[in-house]
């Protein structure tokens, strides 16, 4: 079974060029259940470079299927046995304000777009950029 990764290495997603917000936002709660943006951000933010984004992705999957831990390696194949959208389509990119930097071991961070910490990974030529994905067309 082939196996589809969303890491980077030593890149930074600056967020989308259509964004609406001026700084990095923390995401909050819709109803009675925790967002994909809000589980994306407490996960990162809370551990900064200790997760790579498929570890992000697969836990937010995981809280979102109420997974047992037995079932964790079965489920990680199958779920990344299709593509997954990286970080570049994420909410915290697009919608909330926030770069997210992948380090040399593809462990991420996120950076907001008003922070000095944002406009070093811009000015850094030795780490590749990418623009997270348009909200709208």
């Amino acid at each position: 079974m082939k196996t589809h990764s969303t890491n980077y290495v030593d890149t930074f997603i600056e967020v989308s060029e259509d964004t609406k917000v001026s700084q990095g936002t923390v995401p909050s709660s819709k109803a009675d259940r925790k967002t994909v943006a809000e589980m994306q951000y407490e996960l990162i933010a809370n551990h900064p470079y200790a997760y790579t984004s498929d570890d992000v992705l697969f836990q937010v999957y995981v809280q979102r299927n109420d997974l047992a831990e037995s079932e964790y390696e079965v489920a990680r194949k199958q779920f990344f046995s299709k593509g997954q959208p990286c970080f570049r389509a994420s909410p915290l990119s697009k919608s909330y304000g926030f770069g997210v930097h992948h380090d040399k071991e593809g462990k991420i961070a996120l950076y907001g777009m008003e922070s000095p910490e944002y406009e070093t990974f811009l000015s850094d030529e030795t780490i590749k950029k990418v623009r997270a994905m348009r909200s709208s067309k």
